[in-house]
Parts: structure tokens; C-alpha cells; sequence
């Protein structure tokens, strides 16, 4: 697909990884007025009208379905109702309309989250359907595994291209910090941040630091997508992600180190670890579209850091 030729819809496309994905697309060659960015105040896609009328604006034909209601381990567990209702209403609505106008591509952009809680690593697609996911995402990752179920039902029925891509654990300058919704890298930043900067003795961290995770740079994960949609247009879904995998311990002391803080660690092992391993099987982006993330994690978790000093 000539990227350039397209109208291409971001949803999501003013937030974290968003943002990477305008800037991957113009560096394409997608002309600035081409790329069209539905904002949460104008469209609300869990009301249907509100995606009827971002189609009937904005006439794209690619839609790169990237907004969701998600957050950490806290935040899905005090809202698994709303974080099933809201994304499984806001892919719905998007593709339903999508296949009605005959768009050319729909990108649904999934979670890790659907795999199963015990999934052997590193993760394979095709063991996306063996078992229930961890409990406490498994309402968001149930919706999304849903919207891939409807993307390949459509495909069937009514030749609808749509694709669905899996990426793991982002992390990046410019992600969300708020420690009531953050994910692990930027709530252990700013933990860690603000525990130097007040003097701190000691600093909480929850779990037992036992689980690994596997993190993706922001801009690695916007090139993969990018790339999905210029050259893949298959049924199955794919994983994105860099291919390795740290415990939540390491990881700690990583950062710890290029923080530069110097008091205890206090591991509070009544709060959950999620997910106990998570590392992708990588190989299907790289033989399907030729997708390899490029950043290595010291400095992507260096950038990280230093964006976070500079802005809060």
C-alpha cells in the first residue's frame, strides 16, 4: 500500500504512541493534511453516531484504530467494566463502519493482555486462544481479543482488510506518568524521581519483583505499525515487540542506577504481580513485513528518565 495515496485516521493519535505514529507516517511521505486525528472532545466512539459522523468528516480510507481506555494493574482493577464496555463499543462501532464504506485497511491495534495468564514463553500467536487471561486485565484484553474475532469474521463475510497487531509493554519520552493510571516503567520513575528528590530513605514497590516483562520502545512500536500497514494484510494476528525479557527486580535496579537513588528498596508483596512472565515470539513481524526493533533498553529507559526530569 502507497501510505502517501491514503487518508489515514489515528485514533489516539494525540497521545503516547500516537503522537510516534503521525511522525513515522510523515516520515513516509504522508502528507500532513492525510493524516486525521479524531479528538476524545469531538468523537466519542463508544456512541455510535460519534463514529458515523468522525467517518462522514473525515472520510479516510485507513483507519489506524489505536485509542483505548487502559492503565496498570491498579487502574484495571478498580474499572474492568468500563475498560470492557469501552473498548470493545469503540472497535465495534469503528469497524461496523469501516466495512460499510468499504474502507481500504482497518489496523486494530491490540494488547498483550489477551494472551492466557499461563502462556509458555516466549509467546507464540497461535497460543493467543489457550486459556484465560490474567485476571486482573483480562476484561481489556477480552475486548480487544474480541475485535480480532470480529476483523477475521469480517474479512470472511464481507472482504474487509483489517489487520491486528500485538504490541508488548511501551515505554518512552512523553508516556503517562500519572500514578493512578501509569504502567510500570513510568510509575517506578517517578517513584524512584521523587523519592531522590524529596530525600527519601525508602521507596515502596509492589509485587514481590519476581514477574519479567518485555518493553518496547514508543517509536520502535510506531515503525512496526507503520510498516503492518504498509505491507501486511493478512488474517492472523501478529506480535510487536523487541524480543526479550527482564524481571520486574532487574528492572528496578536499573533504574534505580541511572536515577541515582540511594535508599532501600521496600517490596510490598501484598499487592500483585500480574502476569508472571511475558517475552513475545517476535519472528512473524520480521518474516511478514521485515519489522526489528532498534533501541536497546539501557538507552531507551535513559531517554525515558531524562524526558521525565525535564517535564515534571
Amino acid at each position: 500500500m502507497n501510505l502517501a495515496q491514503q487518508r489515514i485516521v489515528v485514533t489516539g493519535g494525540a497521545g503516547f504512541l500516537g503522537r510516534c505514529v503521525q511522525a513515522e507516517l510523515k516520515a513516509r511521505g504522508v502528507p500532513a493534511e492525510s493524516i486525521l486525528v479524531p479528538l476524545i472532545e469531538h468523537y466519542d466512539f463508544t456512541r455510535e453516531a460519534d463514529a458515523v459522523r468522525m467517518y462522514d468528516d473525515m472520510r479516510p480510507t485507513v483507519v489506524m484504530h489505536l485509542a483505548a481506555e487502559v492503565g496498570g494493574i491498579g487502574a484495571n482493577r478498580d474499572n474492568p467494566g468500563r475498560f470492557f464496555y469501552s473498548n470493545m463499543a469503540m472497535g465495534l462501532h469503528l469497524i461496523e463502519h469501516a466495512r460499510r464504506r468499504g474502507l481500504n485497511k482497518f489496523v486494530q491495534v491490540g494488547t498483550i493482555c489477551a494472551y492466557p495468564k499461563f502462556t509458555p514463553v516466549p509467546f507464540k500467536e497461535e497460543d493467543l486462544w489457550n486459556g484465560y487471561p490474567e485476571e486482573t486485565n483480562a476484561p481489556y484484553g477480552v475486548a480487544k481479543k474480541a475485535l480480532l474475532v470480529m476483523l477475521q469474521a469480517y474479512r470472511q463475510q464481507y472482504g474487509l482488510n483489517g489487520i491486528f497487531l500485538l504490541p508488548v509493554n511501551l515505554y518512552g519520552p512523553g508516556d503517562n506518568f500519572d500514578p493512578r493510571t501509569s504502567h510500570v516503567i513510568p510509575a517506578l520513575i517517578r517513584k524512584l524521581v521523587t523519592a531522590k528528590r524529596q530525600g527519601d530513605r525508602q521507596a515502596e514497590v509492589w509485587g514481590t519483583g519476581r514477574a519479567s516483562r518485555e518493553f518496547f520502545y514508543v517509536e520502535d512500536c510506531a515503525r512496526g505499525l507503520v510498516d503492518a500497514t504498509e505491507r501486511y494484510d493478512g488474517a492472523d494476528p501478529v506480535n510487536l515487540g523487541a524480543g526479550f525479557e527482564i524481571t520486574i527486580k532487574d528492572l528496578v535496579e536499573k533504574i534505580r542506577t541511572l536515577v541515582g537513588y540511594g535508599g532501600e528498596l521496600v517490596w510490598d508483596a501484598s499487592k500483585p504481580d500480574g502476569q508472571p512472565r511475558r517475552r513475545l515470539d517476535v519472528s512473524k513481524a520480521k518474516a511478514l513485513f521485515g519489522f526489528e526493533a532498534k533501541m536497546p533498553f539501557d538507552e531507551g529507559l535513559r531517554r525515558t528518565i531524562q524526558w521525565f526530569e525535564a517535564n515534571f
